[in-house]
């Protein structure tokens, strides 16, 4: 017959990576998403882009650069509401579009701008940067706002 000898040691160590799992557990499982409330009483996911900037010199001493939206790609629900805060980070400012809709605006260095968004048919739409839109303009500055 064998028999299973715990050092006091070993079971404090078993009680507390139990109480670490269990104290994990229950702040995962009441830690929600904050979900802004507008003043008519609905609901706003708010989601979070900002405008960042890479550069680089090439091997024969040509700076290089490149913006983008970060993230690069969002993800919503067919007629989600959402509020779009886009913050500028890198550039003096940025005009948008979101293709497919009438929404535009501009994003400028050290402001944050709001967008009240909810889209009513699934697809991809782009949020586009105006004054990088393409390769030759250091861009292309596009986010994809995939609704499903």
């Amino acid at each position: 017959m064998q028999f299973i000898v715990l050092k006091k040691r070993s079971i404090l160590l078993f009680v507390l990576i139990f109480v670490t799992i269990a104290a994990s557990s229950i702040w995962l499982l009441f830690s929600r998403e904050t979900v802004t409330t507008t003043a008519q009483g609905e609901q706003l996911r708010d989601i979070h882009l900002v405008t960042t900037e890479f550069k680089t010199k090439t091997d024969d001493g040509k700076e290089i650069e490149a913006y983008r939206w970060d993230p690069g790609t969002i993800y919503v629900g067919k007629d989600e509401k959402v509020l779009l805060r886009l913050y500028g980070v890198n550039g003096h400012e940025h005009p948008f579009i979101i293709e497919g809709t009438d929404i535009k605006g501009v994003v400028k260095k050290g402001e944050e701008t709001t967008v009240e968004l909810q889209l009513k048919e699934e697809g991809v739409y782009r949020l586009v940067c105006l004054t990088h839109p393409d390769m030759g303009s250091n861009g292309p500055m596009i986010a994809n706002i995939v609704v499903d």
